[in-house]
């Protein structure tokens, strides 16, 4: 795998070490972009980009809501049957975060501005980010500026801004014009165009539209709320139909005196305030915010709904919001923080990452976790399979509630996955590849459509939230159903050999690792449509005898025969894992080890990722991965190779990887841990860690990676400390590298709280709660209690 920069690549001096805080001390317009997306807020619905509060210069001015998306066909130069029809794109919606600041009608620009002091943060204890600077105007005069940010863990559609401005040592008229600004596609105020910045030819940024996407539909403003009054700007996409509404009132708090202007149009509200400012008499403007959107409800409706957000945000107060969202974050923490011992740097990215993790799931409300949440519009706000293999593992200990409104989610759209099944001639359901709103999305079928591994990756978050949590009410009801179809697709799309040997095999699929693709008997999509096979088979059988209503419901609504799951569990007994006898390894798909190898000592490092400089065909043609499907599958499904087998697997595709997807090196870390190398697993490990905050991949700009930052959670917990949760009990092989001197861990099990500790070879599991909670001990499964320890030894 090609090594890249980690933390050693991080500007300490810029961006000091912290625990419970990522922290600039100076502003530094080239990765405007970078930083925009590390310090931007998010509860999973509302998300906004850490621009400047002034607005100007930004790479992205960003404020994005889960789901929220424009619609476009898809034109194919040659189309055929069953293509991808409909584009969907996440939508930058109207931004409320301008606050827009002038001192003697001279406006501050940080790009230009003479700063005395400058210093911004996010702190993964408040769920608020700051940011505070002195600022020497062109007059020479002295400001303090210090503007805070918050969206709500706790309520989804509040926002919550505030702006500060004190002058130290002069007096100066000071004029604060808070906006509410619907940018249109291509318009945008002072857009950073640098390719140091990421932009260019690549696919994985989001689209932009060369026409208006938003239709104004209503403009209010009620002059007797708040100063200035309660603004709402609603708005109807072109093609989508969705509607939003978006609103802000303010509460001012000064000494000095002041007036304020408020104008409304289609695209821009403002409410300007004018202040006479003196020295030493602060001024403070909160600005409270809120969205909503929907499918089908107009946008008056939502602007009701605006409207009584509002009311509720202003009555509860700024203290007693700031108040629940500590709570908020203080029960998460208790439910997931890692403490390591013996490196400070990495103990902040780790809270970094799972806080990345916090603000992606809290509040999505049955809606998916896209690959950049709404950190950006990277990969145009799609939903994945990388939600269900990275996220959701995490989410079951973590936070279930979370997890399962997730799961929900996938069956929710599992009426679109039938009528793509069909569509493309099958039985059962077929996830799209890349979606919002349930259609497929993936114009390139190759590289989509080919990917029906991500059924299995909801059967396998399905089985992780099972495992981490036992709740049957899910599983007797919606997860029996996803089961039911995604089983019947894999028994449908594979096919008996005629060669008399009766294996099944499944042809022209494509794994995760896209720099492969159509291919016959891919063996992670083989591996884990095996494992979906028999997964649904077990939770019928077991449904039919344990809860026979709930069989019968299942049974109206899927029409099931008991014959079908017979024909699973043939298949899955049946499923052909190549074995090459002479290599002692699992072949990736039928025809790689024909391939041609990569000329990696020919490829310049500047030539990576691959995708964004050769054609595919002339990546198809080499024996070179952009994730090792074998190594994930050994990662997700281990029990199904042997140690040695994973081990010589391990060595043979690891060279060949190139890790130019954000989803490898987490993984690659657990199976080098897995295979015995401690310093390999280590250095993988840190290139995960630090993929966003040293932006490894070139594309931080574009949102947070967050599959990845479930992938660091993954190489701690199922890697360093070696755990698994299968048989109904927990086990660990520790095996922590060297430089840590511990690490400490908690889990929700079963609704009891687990704490693990780790050092070297050597592990400590708690009981925090009442319990019972199992642990497998020197191959015995031993029962603790609340306040019982277990000690193990690797």
């Amino acid at each position: 795998m090609k090594i890249r920069p980690t933390a050693s690549a991080i500007p300490r001096h810029r961006f000091p070490v912290d625990p419970w805080r990522l922290v600039e001390t100076s502003f530094d317009h080239h990765d405007m972009g970078t930083t925009e997306t590390l310090f931007a807020n998010g509860n999973g619905y509302i998300g906004m980009r850490a621009n400047p509060s002034e607005g100007r210069e930004a790479y992205t001015h960003g404020t994005y809501l889960n789901g929220f998306h424009e619609t476009w066909p898809i034109h194919h130069a040659e189309s055929a049957v069953a293509f991808a029809k409909t584009g969907q794109t996440i939508v930058n919606v109207p931004d409320a975060k301008l606050l827009k600041l002038y001192v003697d009608d001279e406006p501050l620009l940080l790009r230009e501005a003479d700063l005395d002091f400058y210093e911004r943060a996010i702190s993964f204890r408040s769920g608020r980010s700051y940011r505070e600077l002195i600022w020497r105007t062109p007059a020479g005069k002295r400001v303090k500026v210090r503007s805070e940010r918050m969206i709500s863990l706790v309520h989804r559609h509040v926002a919550v801004l505030r702006f500060e401005v004190t002058l130290l040592d002069d007096s100066a008229p000071v004029v604060v014009s808070s906006q509410l600004l619907n940018r249109q596609d291509g318009e945008d105020e002072y857009h950073v165009k640098s390719a140091a910045l990421g932009e260019g030819m690549d696919p994985r940024q989001a689209r932009k539209f060369d026409r208006r996407v938003l239709v104004p539909k209503l403009q209010r403003h009620d002059p007797d709320l708040g100063q200035g009054g309660e603004v709402t700007l609603g708005y109807q996409c072109v093609n989508s139909r969705m509607t939003i509404a978006c609103a802000y009132r303010h509460q001012l708090e000064t000494a000095n005196a002041w007036e304020v202007e408020t104008e409304v149009d289609e695209d821009l509200a403002k409410s300007v305030f004018t202040i006479r400012a003196e020295p030493e008499a602060p001024i403070t403007i909160t600005k409270f915010v809120t969205y909503h959107t929907s499918r089908g409800i107009p946008a008056p409706e939502l602007a009701d709904r605006c409207n009584r957000t509002i009311d509720r945000a202003c009555s509860t107060g700024v203290a007693a919001l700031y108040a629940e969202q500590e709570a908020w974050l203080d029960e998460y923490w208790d439910h997931s923080d890692i403490v390591i011992e013996g490196d400070d740097a990495a103990q902040q990215a780790v809270r970094w990452n799972l806080f990345q993790l916090a603000q992606a799931s809290a509040r999505t409300h049955e809606q998916g976790v896209s690959a950049k949440a709404v950190t950006g519009g990277g990969y145009d706000g799609h939903y994945f399979w990388d939600t269900e293999a990275y996220v959701v593992p995490f989410l079951s200990y973590a936070n279930p509630e979370a997890a399962r409104k997730l799961l929900r989610f996938r069956w929710k759209m599992l009426d679109d996955a039938r009528v793509r099944a069909s569509e493309l001639s099958q039985r059962g359901a077929l996830y799209p590849w890349r979606t919002i709103n349930g259609e497929e999305a993936s114009a390139y079928y190759a590289a989509g459509t080919a990917q029906y591994h991500i059924n299995a990756s909801i059967a396998y978050a399905i089985e992780s939230y099972e495992s981490a949590t036992d709740d049957q009410d899910f599983m007797a009801q919606e997860g029996a159903e996803i089961l039911v179809e995604t089983a019947r697709l894999w028994e449908d799309l594979g096919f008996y050999s005629n060669h008399g040997d009766r294996t099944f095999h499944i042809h022209g699929v494509t794994g995760p690792d896209e720099y492969t693709t159509v291919v016959n008997d891919n063996l992670y999509t083989n591996v884990m449509a095996r494992f979906n096979l028999r997964y649904a088979t077990t939770v019928i059988r077991r449904l039919r005898q344990q809860s026979p209503e709930a069989y019968q419901a299942l049974v109206r609504n899927t029409g099931l025969e008991e014959i079908e799951v017979d024909r699973w569990e043939r298949a899955a007994d049946a499923m052909f894992l190549a074995y090459d006898e002479e290599l002692g390894i699992n072949p990736q798909d039928a025809d790689f080890l024909d391939l041609k190898p990569w000329d990696f000592a020919n490829t310049p490092s500047a030539k990576y990722p691959l995708l964004l400089h050769f054609h595919p065909l002339v990546i198809y043609r080499h024996q070179v991965l952009k994730q090792a499907d074998v190594v994930l599958a050994m990662v997700l499904r281990g029990n199904a190779f042997t140690r040695d087998k994973r081990r010589r697997n391990f060595d043979y595709y690891d060279p060949l990887t190139t890790g130019d997807s954000s989803l490898s090196a987490c993984i690659q870390s657990i199976a080098a841990a897995d295979a015995g190398y401690p310093d390999l697993a280590a250095d993988y490990f840190n290139q995960s860690l630090y993929l966003d905050l040293a932006d490894t991949h070139g594309n931080t700009a574009d949102g947070v990676h967050v599959a990845n930052a479930g992938g660091v959670w993954a190489a701690i917990v199922r890697g360093f400390a070696g755990m698994n949760d299968h048989d109904g009990c927990l086990a660990f092989e520790p095996r922590l590298p060297s430089f840590w001197h511990s690490v400490r861990f908690r889990l929700l099990r079963h609704g009891q709280r687990v704490e693990v500790t780790v050092s070297g070879n050597e592990c400590d599991v708690t009981v925090l709660s009442d319990g019972p909670v199992p642990v497998r001990l020197d191959g015995d499964v031993r029962t603790i209690g609340r306040g019982e320890t277990v000690h193990i030894r690797a």
